[in-house]
């Protein structure tokens, strides 16, 4: 007695879900609410970043569309120069790029050195943080864009600010405007596909005994909605001879939440040249034992292709067929010991 009055609660619940799914169907559209299991499980789109050592670190092969991403860090740590290759590689997949200079600093020669197509680039320089943030939000919700990138957060000043007098005190009205603007704009984010990705600059907390002194500027609200956060510095410079041609470059990956987070990569950024991807692979295939390294000498399949990683690199760059046969090596061997 007691079995068969539990089924038919059993069916009333499921009759009442059922009901309840119709209506929100009805009301909202298909699609709206479904199971888990009635959905495909896809693998979750992204846009490479340029470095194959990042890529590998971020776990899907690069950056996620539809998604939010914070990249932050000191002053010329190569925030713009990794944003820039990323915009260069979306173009070269065929995507469309907008750059939102909220700093009105970027310069249009540099980035087509780096890679970038400014032809086809959509470029807005806007007066005030709110012109800014409803530019990206028009742009996302034409469904049309694949990279947007936004320089800086700390440059996203308020109109009150702008239009106030020099010593005038606006108390958090940066991070309300970011966290109004996420509130609003995160829907259309997944719904358009569009790899949403805010450049910050780093800030000292005042009277920070114990524990990291440095947070990031615009509030708490970027932190909370960005999908994926990278902590990008400069570790060294690259030399050629006594001149300076490069920097070294580390990046963490300090929130991921398509991929196990706390990886980080290495890699050089070249002065007008962009990210060393040569130079990854290089050390990358010597790391998995593709590339044989003895002493300075370099060598692929018992044949030296270099004295030095920079000779090496040159051969690489000269050989298309051998580079591409090596990438390939090297994601085999990363995917068979993942």
């Amino acid at each position: 007695m007691a079995k068969s009055s539990k089924e038919s609660q059993t069916k009333d619940k499921e009759k009442s879900l059922q009901s309840a799914l119709s209506q929100i169907e009805t009301q909202f559209g298909p699609g709206t609410i479904m199971r888990m299991g009635d959905r495909e499980v896809q693998n979750i789109p992204s846009i490479s970043t340029g470095s194959l050592g990042l890529d590998v670190a971020l776990g899907i092969g690069g950056l996620p569309k539809g998604r939010v991403v914070e990249i932050f860090g000191p002053e010329s740590s190569g925030k713009t120069t990794l944003t820039l290759q990323i915009i260069a590689e979306c173009q070269k997949a065929g995507g469309t790029a907008a750059f939102i200079d909220a700093e009105h600093a970027l310069d249009p020669s540099y980035a087509e050195k780096i890679g970038v197509n400014v032809d086809d680039l959509l470029l807005s320089q806007p007066d005030t943080g709110e012109q800014a943030l409803e530019v990206a939000d028009i742009m996302v919700k034409s469904e049309s864009v694949d990279v947007l990138v936004i320089d800086s957060v700390a440059a996203l000043v308020p109109r009150a600010e702008i239009e106030g007098d020099m010593g005038d005190h606006h108390v958090g009205l940066q991070a309300r405007l970011m966290s109004q603007a996420l509130r609003k704009i995160t829907g259309s984010i997944q719904k358009s596909n569009t790899l949403v990705i805010f450049i910050n600059q780093i800030r000292m907390k005042i009277g920070v005994m114990f524990g990291n002194p440095e947070t990031t500027t615009g509030g708490n609200a970027l932190k909370f909605y960005s999908s994926v956060r990278l902590d990008i510095r400069r570790i060294g410079t690259v030399k050629d001879g006594d001149e300076v041609t490069g920097n070294e470059t580390r990046v963490k990956v300090v929130k991921n939440k398509v991929s196990p987070p706390f990886k980080q990569a290495e890699f050089q950024i070249i002065y007008n040249k962009g990210i060393n991807r040569t130079g990854e692979l290089v050390d990358m295939a010597a790391d998995k034992k593709i590339i044989e390294k003895a002493g300075a000498w370099y060598s692929y399949e018992g044949e030296k292709i270099g004295q030095g990683k920079s000779n090496a690199c040159e051969f690489l760059d000269a050989n298309q067929k051998i580079s591409q046969e090596i990438e390939k090596k090297l994601f085999d061997a990363i995917k068979a010991s993942a």
